[in-house]
């Protein structure tokens, strides 16, 4: 029985990574070329440079579809549906916004779909908590490198009329 529950449970934390990098996969898909957009815009000085992205978000997945198990551990989607909605639903947005900006250069809907997204990450945050408390707590640098982020894509956007339109 008990090699079952840890089946199980090994399952499961795949499944939650799985449904994040599907997000992060279908980001990646427009971000190909990220880098040599990114390069040919007029960045703030403080925005830091192509190579950072890839291994922030990286980490960041790996440690929000950790948070996201941890939530359904508790006593599987049932128990946590709200939540973990939540959950998939900001990943939607997350991987829309590479589309926004990389894919189809809409500064103003990335924008708007960051300080969306911000929300659904603070909202699924406390939902997370509410839940575990540590799940929760997971999510905080998520939701800080999205704050930056938000106010990285205002700058640039401004920054870019012409190509960011």
């Amino acid at each position: 029985m008990q090699s079952t529950t840890v089946s199980k449970q090994i399952l499961g934390l795949a499944g939650w990574l799985a449904i994040t990098f599907v997000a992060a996969a279908t980001a990646a898909a427009t971000s190909i070329n990220a880098g040599a957009f990114y390069a040919k815009l007029v960045l703030p000085a403080w925005a830091p440079p192509a190579w950072v992205f890839g291994p922030v978000w990286s980490l960041l997945y790996i440690v929000i579809g950790v948070a996201a198990w941890l939530v359904w551990r508790v006593n599987g989607f049932h128990h946590a549906r709200w939540a973990l909605t939540l959950y998939i639903v900001q990943l939607a947005l997350n991987a829309l916004w590479s589309w926004l900006f990389f894919g189809w250069h809409r500064g103003a809907l990335a924008f708007a779909d960051i300080l969306l997204l911000w929300l659904l990450i603070a909202t699924t945050l406390i939902a997370f908590y509410r839940v575990r408390a540590f799940a929760g707590w997971l999510l905080v640098p998520y939701l800080t490198w999205v704050s930056f982020a938000a106010v990285l894509n205002y700058a640039v956007w401004q920054l870019n009329p012409a190509s960011l339109g």
